[in-house]
């Protein structure tokens, strides 16, 4: 299955509870699974990112061409669509059958919304 991740960007959070809330998460996974996020070396990704590919998972990034400006960890797969944030949200949401939002600002809020809407599973963890 393919597994998507939102959540905060910065470094402005719990970093243990939410390698708690990862671990927790992951227990539940099989190494078949596909990780799917933002593809920036940055906050929940970065962390969702490094458990995978502690576990031998499969990473895939998806992210418009402004996360160029930051690093971008070093995932199996890099799609890039469009020019600004948002642009990509569509297509990440149409690769994945399930998400997890770990805290997160507008756009993770915003593409929680639409995967409700598009009938993803959903799953809420607060920071």
């Amino acid at each position: 299955m393919y597994i998507g991740f939102v959540g905060y960007s910065s470094g402005d959070f719990d970093v243990n509870k939410a390698k708690n809330i990862i671990n927790t998460i992951f227990s539940e996974l099989i190494k078949d699974d596909i990780i799917v996020g933002g593809a920036t070396n940055l906050g929940i990704n970065k962390l969702v990112y490094e458990k995978a590919k502690q576990l031998g998972m499969k990473t895939v990034g998806i992210m418009c061409k402004k996360g160029f400006d930051y690093e971008i960890f070093n995932v199996d797969e890099l799609i890039v669509v469009g020019e600004e944030w948002g642009d990509e949200s569509q297509e990440f949401l149409s690769s994945i059958e399930v998400l997890y939002k770990i805290g997160g600002g507008q756009q993770s809020k915003k593409e929680f919304e639409m995967a409700k809407k598009m009938n993803i599973e959903t799953h809420e963890y607060l920071l």
